[in-house]
């Protein structure tokens, strides 16, 4: 990769519920935990941002029928800024969660710089409104927020509503596909939705290739990725939230990310819900360091 990388560290939890063991989740340990395992010292960027999360909550906000609220848009907008104050044309950004919750601030970001795609890889759609959640936690309804469905509180933030429009989204790798009342509300929007199935017979370098078409012919500004680290088999990588059986495996993964990351238009990609509290050993980690570091550097296995 030729152009400049950033990696920018968003260690956020506050969009995921705790479960009963746990103090928080620990997904704010994930950037700490990457550069354990040589990830940073392999991309070797040229810069590295961090901004720091505040303490974990639970909080509840009746205004908007999600957790933590206020806290996630005061956090996406500081986010916002240190992206904008750092990214440049020329380079390639690597945005390390916390939970998905961090793709609010990115996508205010974007959308202060112009009309971006969107490509969300993930194992979930995470596109419904809080009153389908049962939870009430954000990092679930994150693609439902960032293209305009929620309330205005965090789909409007500073006016700029939507962050990314529908039509300029690919939903990609959902295995959640039981719940018909979670799987209508995508497919009733104008987002191009590819379930994990129909992932797999359209082709994973087709579906970018079908991407980056969309960029070319709606002459956007650019576009960004977000990585859910769930979409990868279970015995890949089950040291995440919301743990699906089926999904991707790492040869799939370079399929579609290698074109994407070395386009020209791409922003960037944000990496988002690995836990290591569910990987003591990095037996899981380590693999996956070594995969995401050939994908970033385009080197063959």
């Amino acid at each position: 990769m030729k152009r400049d990388i950033n990696i920018f560290e968003f260690p956020l939890n506050l969009g995921l519920t705790k479960k009963e063991h746990e103090t928080e989740p620990g997904v704010r340990k994930l950037p700490d935990w990457l550069r354990k395992f040589g990830f940073h010292k392999s991309v070797n960027p040229n810069n590295i941002f961090r901004l720091n999360a505040p303490e974990y909550t639970m909080d509840f906000d009746e205004e908007t029928g999600t957790r933590n609220a206020d806290r996630i848009i005061e956090y996406a907008t500081k986010q916002a800024e240190l992206i904008l104050e750092n990214a440049h044309e020329n380079s390639f950004n690597i945005i390390l969660g916390g939970d998905c919750s961090i793709l609010i601030g990115n996508a205010i970001a974007l959308k202060k710089q112009g009309n971006f795609g969107l490509l969300y890889l993930d194992g979930h759609t995470d596109f419904i409104p809080s009153e389908l959640s049962e939870s009430g936690g954000i990092a679930g309804m994150d693609l439902a927020i960032v293209s305009g469905t929620g309330h205005e509180k965090l789909t409007n933030i500073e006016g700029l509503k939507p962050y990314f429009s529908e039509e300029h989204i690919f939903c990609c790798g959902n295995a959640e596909t039981d719940d018909d009342e979670y799987v209508r509300q995508i497919m009733n929007s104008e987002v191009r939705y590819f379930d994990l199935e129909q992932l797999r017979n359209n082709g994973l370098r087709k579906t970018a290739e079908d991407f980056m078409n969309l960029v070319n012919e709606k002459k956007l500004d650019g576009f960004f990725i977000h990585f859910d680290v769930d979409i990868l088999k279970d015995e890949l990588m089950p040291a995440v939230d919301s743990r699906m059986e089926d999904g991707i495996d790492y040869t799939d993964l370079k399929e579609i990310l290698k074109p994407l990351i070395h386009h020209p238009k791409c922003f960037g990609i944000e990496i988002t819900i690995l836990d290591p509290d569910y990987d003591e050993n990095g037996i899981y980690t380590q693999p996956f360091v070594e995969n995401l570091i050939q994908i970033i550097k385009n080197k063959e296995d």
